[in-house]
């Protein structure tokens, strides 16, 4: 059995983004029974070279619907805008990034799969097919991003498991 590029993509991206939406609704209330600031949990870092939880968060949507944006471009740069410090924006850039992916017409995807794609970032520029682009430098990020927003709510105390980070399994249907 072979896979499209969108069926080896964009489902898994779909299940964390939905993942990750619940962690910040939970992050948010979390935040709120304990009297902790917005600001102070969206500015958490795991280590001090690394970037905050609202970055993390921010990043699952660049890295997802945005790089599928930048595809039909041809080209990807840094999104080097501050992430939004409010859940408000955060939970509206996952929301508008699920409902990209899942209006995302597979055909489209596959057409673009041998397009040339480039990472550019100041006099670098390092080029791709859009299939590997998004297979080698995209699909990492999404996971990476999400399992740091992950640990940095566990890092400050926050009652969450695996399961919260997997989200819903897509299980064969009875």
């Amino acid at each position: 059995m072979s896979l499209s590029l969108h069926e080896a993509i964009v489902p898994n991206w779909l299940q964390l983004l939905e993942a990750t939406a619940r962690l910040l609704d939970k992050a948010e209330g979390w935040a709120a029974e304990r009297g902790i600031a917005e600001a102070d949990l969206l500015g958490a870092r795991l280590a001090d070279d690394m970037l905050p939880l609202a970055y993390q968060f921010k990043s699952c949507w660049v890295h997802s619907a945005n790089a599928i944006q930048r595809c039909r471009e041809g080209e990807f740069s840094p999104h080097l805008q501050e992430p939004p410090m409010t859940w408000a924006g955060l939970r509206e850039g996952l929301t508008q990034a699920i409902a990209a992916l899942r209006a995302l017409d597979p055909a489209e995807l596959e057409a673009m799969a041998g397009n040339d794609m480039a990472f550019a970032f100041g006099d670098n520029r390092l080029p791709f097919t859009v299939q590997d682009f998004l297979l080698s430098f995209s699909n990492p990020n999404v996971f990476f991003h999400a399992a740091t927003a992950y640990d940095i709510l566990r890092m400050k105390g926050m009652p969450i498991g695996k399961r919260d980070f997997m989200g819903r399994l897509r299980m064969k249907a009875a």
